[in-house]
């Protein structure tokens, strides 16, 4: 390697014009087809190389698939060519008798059918294990009982289970593969498992990680799953699963290496353990870990970071400004000087932890600080991450590169890094240039040695480029402008777009505004300014070209060069509202079949049927559009609508969208208001005379979870089938005069957040708030203010919060009460006579099979359905959750409301849900049956809850629950307000027919 990158580096250095013959680098397959194969460059489908650029979503996380169109679109938009989708298999499999790929969600062979049909190649990552922030990872709550062995390896209880899962997934999504004609290129096995080594250093082998991961694969090809499989390498120390590095068996197809460069969670503390202390805007080295352990590989970033989760007591909003379009701009360029050739960005869309679905750590929000926010809005930073995304699709050269140059001799001011890039066949070359010192925040002008077919160059030949701070920038040279045989010669600025009309090709080059950039179009006569920045160009006849001279300012410039090339430049907030939206639905996006759109919110597609273009989109305020399509093209609709268009000077044609009729500020004044509630107690289980009989009986005397209790009966939840929510527990026992209990201890586990309280004979004897540093909580509580009775039992009420089963090697940690102990006066322990449990209403053999089984703990009006649409609620009293209620307890509110959203408009809306500071409840808001939000005062921040449509009903009545739980005698209330987060007039309709994912309340009074 170093000797070939010694030649590199010299034939760039002697200003050839950098043809050299590649290294004859072996191409690869897997063994079955040539559908999709890979070298040390990077990927072809069907022939063709791609920089692949993926982003990822989960399906699970917007359970409304009538939705899935919508991020897809705005996920093509931006460039991208790929997702990546993780599956949740607790999801799926409520229980080990049932798999639901049917209902609702679970039926996610729609998401494949539109990926085709938009153009997105999809990485499917099924597992069988997950992470994902999940619940459990992924993996269902019946499976981390014990009774299944131990997880992930090769067990005979575990390969059973998942076999049976994964079998199924490979028949449902078998169609789907590219071999088949569907979306899906690749096929992840596992999940960030880097076991394959007891020592990576000594490269001691892991036998039982091996003989699982070979089983996987084995299991895979058997089931006709024919397409690549990968792995996700979980940092770079481990080395797992590569053939370039290792041949003891578990080895895939390609690997892929997963690495959060800024912390994958808002809380920095967390990766301390990991990632050591690392100053923001660090960058890191993946090209030695790549060619170290996958040579012959694409360098392949299966999980690069797009955002952070925001842990439970971590800031409202997220820590959205530590990775805004500053970080973007670094870290995404930063990933080319690395040579990396594929990556799939995690998360591209967050979604929500509606339900239980998170795991404890993670709130309810799972927007991850995401380019497409979790209300579904772009911002800035999708922006910025699409002037990446459309410059990787024309930049076709990058796809086959070595690195030739690395340090800081390319530019004139030594600050600067230059990383040099180079397609050894076409000579094409891209230089990556930043701060050496990458946190910088100095502003620095240079200019800078670049080689090009015409020569060695010093460039800009007038002025400078400029770097501020933690800025990045990518320049080329000899850039391929489509297939149309013309070049860039070189620029010092960024090139946008390119899009080959026919008659014309149109570059679209940009830079932060104020900023000088010059570029030379090889071979061009003459160029003349079409359309102009007050004057600031200046055009050069050279023996080479024309060399341009732009400084970039609220206006665009528009030059015309004599070979039918039109270089349009534009400044960083124009560039932000540049689309190129493609005219088919071919993945690779090739220059001739795109169109340019300047103006809108959004541009979600394009279609040319004759001399009309009709483009759909998203914008609110009054918008100048400006497009770029053939020169047949003489009309314009927009979202079905015909503009009134004028032609501009330099061949585009121009129009207005109007400013939209229906505003944030007049839906927030026509949303009903939440005043009208009814409202009912909530925790009549907390009395002794309460019948239970219809409960679970709580009598395990033994257990094959990995971790005991420390008292018996077993009152783990996981047991007796409830594995989400609330959980309620109910202990009897006795007293007489001569032996009267004075006491208890309990040690409850639940998680991160947690909490849970504790009465005796409906007497409130005290409550564990929960904390971000203890799963499980410990109380001692006192019988002094009880009165116990004598002659009939005594009952022992808790109510338990469960926050999800973790990740990873803690999956199988029971949820439920590990010590429950009672004392007597001389300080000896008593026994409690019978337990019993409650809760989702069901178990694990749903009811409602619909939102599945993280939706429903075991709170009273969860098990008889007061949350879904359809309960009567005539006979309940008014109360407002504003008002609250005073003593420790539960209450549940619940209100209807109509929607009615304008037909051709997109809204997303939020409830808000105000307390005082630190209070000691937690509240649950339940929107048409789902829980959609969740607060925790005295340990969360987060007060905006966002609820898709189809969610809510646009067009029609919604019913809205809330539960409060007061932890303490002071009570407690929560205030429930609207909120308007985005209004745009859209090309996408939100009133679709949703009633399919909100089944209706059915008697469920045997579950009281």
């Amino acid at each position: 390697m170093k000797l070939w990158h010694a030649f590199c580096t010299a034939i760039a250095v002697a200003g050839v014009a950098a043809h050299s013959t590649a290294r004859d680098w072996p191409l690869h397959d897997n063994g079955l087809n040539e559908v999709v194969q890979w070298d040390h460059y990077s990927i072809k489908v069907n022939g063709e190389r791609l920089f692949l650029w993926s982003g990822e979503l989960h399906l699970w996380r917007i359970p409304v698939p009538d939705l899935w169109r919508d991020i897809f679109e705005k996920i093509k938009a931006a460039g991208f060519n790929g997702i990546g989708l993780y599956e949740h298999w607790g999801w799926h499999a409520p229980n080990n008798e049932t798999l639901d790929f049917e209902t609702g969600a679970h039926d996610f062979a729609k998401a494949f059918e539109i990926a085709k049909e938009i153009g997105l190649y999809v990485i499917y990552r099924p597992g069988p294990y997950s992470n994902a922030e999940a619940n459990g990872g992924g993996f269902p709550g019946w499976l981390t009982t014990g009774e299944y062995g131990p997880l992930r390896d090769d067990s005979e209880e575990y390969t059973k289970v998942w076999t049976r899962y994964s079998e199924a997934v490979a028949e449902y999504v078998r169609p789907y593969l590219i071999t088949n004609g569907g979306p899906i290129i690749l096929w992840q096995v596992e999940n960030e498992y880097g076991a394959q080594w007891l020592d990576p250093e000594l490269n001691t082998p892991n036998q039982t990680a091996i003989n699982y991961m070979q089983l996987l694969q084995d299991s895979h090809r058997e089931w006709g799953i024919d397409v690549p499989l990968t792995h996700n390498n979980p940092n770079m120390w481990t080395r797992s699963w590569s053939k370039d590095y290792s041949n003891v068996g578990g080895e895939v197809d390609m690997y892929g290496l997963d690495h959060y460069p800024a912390c994958w969670t808002c809380d920095l503390d967390q990766c301390l353990p990991v990632n050591g202390y690392v100053e923001p805007y660090t960058v890191f080295d993946y090209y030695d870990h790549f060619q170290q352990v996958s040579s012959t590989q694409p360098s392949f970033l299966m999980e690069f970071q797009g955002g952070s989760f925001n842990p439970w007591d971590g800031p409202e909003g997220g820590c959205k400004e530590n990775m805004g379009p500053r970080w973007v701009n670094l870290f995404f360029r930063h990933n080319l000087a690395q040579k990396v050739s594929a990556v799939n960005i995690y998360m591209l869309y967050g979604g929500t932890n509606w339900g239980n679905i998170g795991f404890p750590e993670v709130g309810t929000s799972y927007d991850y600080s995401a380019p497409i926010h979790e209300n579904r809005l772009i911002g800035d930073k999708y922006n910025e991450g699409k002037l990446f995304g459309l410059f990787m699709r024309s930049a076709r050269d990058f796809s086959k590169v070595e690195r030739v140059a690395n340090g800081t001799k390319h530019a004139t001011d030594k600050d600067i890094f230059t990383t040099e890039l180079r397609n050894p066949d076409t000579g094409a070359a891209f230089y990556v240039i930043r701060h050496e010192y990458s946190p910088s925040t100095e502003l620095t002008k240079f200019r800078l040695d670049v080689t090009t077919e015409v020569g060695k160059l010093t460039v800009p030949s007038k002025g400078y480029i400029t770097i501020n701070g933690t800025e990045s920038k990518v320049l080329v040279t000899d850039f391929s402008i489509g297939s149309s045989g013309k070049k860039v010669t070189y620029a010092t600025l960024e090139i946008l777009a390119v899009s080959d009309l026919g008659d014309r090709q149109v570059v679209v080059f940009w830079a932060p505004a104020g900023e000088q950039g010059e570029f030379l179009l090889k071979g061009t006569k003459s160029g003349q300014v079409a359309g102009r920045n007050a004057g600031n160009e200046t055009l050069t006849k050279t023996r080479n070209g024309v060399v341009a001279n732009v400084v970039t300012g609220r206006e665009k410039t528009v030059i015309d060069y004599n070979n039918d090339v039109q270089a349009v430049v534009v400044d960083r907030q124009s560039a932000y509202k540049f689309w190129a939206p493609t005219l088919d639905n071919n993945p690779l996006a090739w220059e001739n079949s795109t169109v340019l759109v300047h103006g809108p919110y959004l541009v979600r597609k394009a279609e040319i049927r004759g001399n009309t273009i009709h483009v759909t989109g998203d914008w609110s305020e009054e918008t100048d559009l400006e497009i770029w399509a053939p020169k047949k093209v003489k009309h314009v609709t927009f979202n079905g609508s015909k503009l009134k268009v004028t032609d501009s000077k330099y061949g585009s044609l121009i129009s207005t969208l109007p400013a939209a009729d229906f505003t944030i500020e007049s839906l927030t004044v026509e949303l009903p208001p939440l005043t009208d509630w009814k409202v009912a107690e909530n925790l009549p289980e907390r009395l002794a005379d309460y019948d239970d009989s219809n409960w679970t009986n709580a009598d395990h005397m033994q257990t094959l979870h990995f971790i005991p209790p420390d008292t018996y009966p077993v009152l783990f939840a996981d047991e007796y089938g409830y594995q989400a929510g609330n959980i309620l527990w109910r202990g009897r026992f006795n007293a007489s005069d001569e032996d009267t209990p004075t006491g208890a201890y309990l040690r409850i586990i639940g998680g991160l957040a947690s909490g849970f309280s504790v009465y005796v004979n409906g007497v409130f004897l005290g409550s564990w708030h929960g904390s971000m540093a203890n799963k499980t909580g410990e109380l001692e509580v006192s019988f002094q203010e009880v009165q116990l009775k004598t002659k009939e039992e005594n009952v022992l009420f808790v109510i338990q919060d469960t926050m999800g089963k973790e990740q990873r090697e803690a999956a199988p940690d029971p949820r439920g009460i590990l010590n429950a102990t009672l004392y007597a006066a001389d300080g000896s322990a008593a026994n409690f006579s019978s337990w019993k449990v409650a809760g989702n209403a069901g178990g694990n053999h749903l009811l409602e099979p619909v939102r599945g089984t993280y939706n429903e703990g075991g709170l009273h009006a969860e098990r008889l359905g007061w949350h879904l649409p359809g309960f009567d609620d005539s006979e309940w009293k008014s109360g407002i959750p504003g008002e609250g209620f005073t003593g420790a307890g539960a209450r549940f509110y619940r209100t209807v409301v109509p929607l009615k959203i304008p037909k051709g408009y997109d809204a997303s809306l939020a409830f808000q849900l105000h307390t005082e500071h630190k209070a000691k409840l937690r509240a649950q808001l339940y929107v048409n049956g789902y829980q959609f939000a969740k607060t925790l005062p005295y340990i969360s921040n987060e007060t905006t809850f966002p609820v898709f449509p189809g969610i809510l009903n646009y067009n029609g009545d919604n019913t809205i629950g809330l539960s409060i739980w007061t932890m303490d005698e002071a009570g407690g209330s929560v205030e429930v307000e609207w909120k308007v987060l985005g209004v745009h007039r859209s090309g996408f309709n939100p009133l679709f027919d949703g009633e399919y994912l909100r089944p209706g309340w059915k008697d469920r009074s045997e579950y009281a």
